[in-house]
């Protein structure tokens, strides 16, 4: 990692130690013994550092632990994206093909850097391959919906969440061997507003913005944490080849995104029944929970720098 990359995560760090002593200084200050709030704050900053942790073994390990390390978490998505929506035997050579086919050509691809071919492979061939392996199972039974579904996923925790190591590929003059940031950048500024957002909304939370989808969002809380992350975005302007005002707008697009992710994700976990997306993270939820936003933004934000910046 570069000088910047150091600086950052370094950031990073002194920000979630922070977070732990103020998480420790309040659970030492609590009347009660159990206090749910304040043990889910502190199950929160624990799982961010593990997040963080691993995160930052990857940038340290490179670029293909980077691609492998996210190629594991599309595995684990798609897993419970499948596992939420129901499926019958006729749909497995389909979710064979979407978990052992599809997924690692995806990321395959990133490694050797085909962009034709990667940014295709799963909108165009996936899906036309997909929906004609589960006709070939002969069950009609609400096939429309079905083959929805395995799309869904694929489309979702594949390819949006592929294209942040795709960013990886991306030849920006004068940004040679810097690309982790960017990766860095799209992370921070969407999770950023994530908890913003969160935040703002229990200090400031009046009026529910979608009371059906997401019971916890505020109109205050979406506004709040958009903006201070927008500038917490601007203020990153060092580690991209943005502008601080290229930083600025640009963070608030993917910040928009995110929102945006987080409601459609909802409303599918809605559809189902469930509030979360799995318990694979602590205090997080499933790892779809803490990809909901990522993955709207990803894919706008690495064709928005491809067709910009290169």
């Amino acid at each position: 990692m570069d000088q910047q990359t150091l600086i950052l995560f370094a950031g990073i760090g002194a920000i979630l130690l922070l977070a732990s002593l103020i998480g420790w200084a309040l659970k030492r200050l609590s009347k009660t013994p159990s206090n749910p709030v304040l043990d889910n704050l502190n199950a929160r900053i624990n799982a961010w550092w593990v997040m963080v942790l691993v995160i930052g073994g990857a940038f340290w390990l490179g670029n293909t632990a980077v691609i492998v390390l996210f190629c594991a978490v599309s595995f684990y998505a798609l897993r419970e994206f499948m596992t939420l929506t129901p499926t019958r035997s006729s749909d497995y050579p389909a979710l064979a093909a979407a978990f052992y086919l599809c997924l690692p050509l995806q990321y395959l691809l990133i490694y050797i850097d085909w962009y034709g071919l990667f940014s295709i492979l799963i909108p165009v061939y996936g899906f036309l391959l997909l929906p004609i392996l589960a006709a070939l199972g002969g069950d009609s039974t609400r096939f429309l919906e079905r083959a929805a579904k395995v799309q869904w996923g694929l489309m979702i925790a594949v390819y949006c969440v592929s294209s942040v190591p795709a960013l990886l590929t991306l030849d920006i003059a004068g940004y040679e061997g810097r690309n982790l940031l960017l990766l860095a950048y799209l992370v921070i500024v969407v999770q950023v507003s994530d908890v913003l957002q969160y935040v703002c909304g229990k200090l400031l939370g009046r009026r529910k913005i979608a009371p059906n989808l997401s019971p916890s969002k505020t109109v205050e809380g979406f506004i709040g944490g958009v903006l201070l992350a927008s500038l917490i975005g601007a203020s990153l302007w060092w580690i991209t080849p943005f502008t601080a005002w290229q930083s600025l707008l640009i963070a608030l697009l993917i910040n928009l995104l995110g929102f945006a992710g987080g409601i459609v994700m909802s409303a599918i976990k809605r559809d189902q029944g469930v509030k979360d997306w799995g318990h694979m993270i602590q205090g997080h939820g499933g790892m779809l929970d803490r990809l909901d936003s990522v993955c709207f933004a990803a894919p706008v934000f690495f064709h928005l720098v491809r067709y910009g910046w290169t």
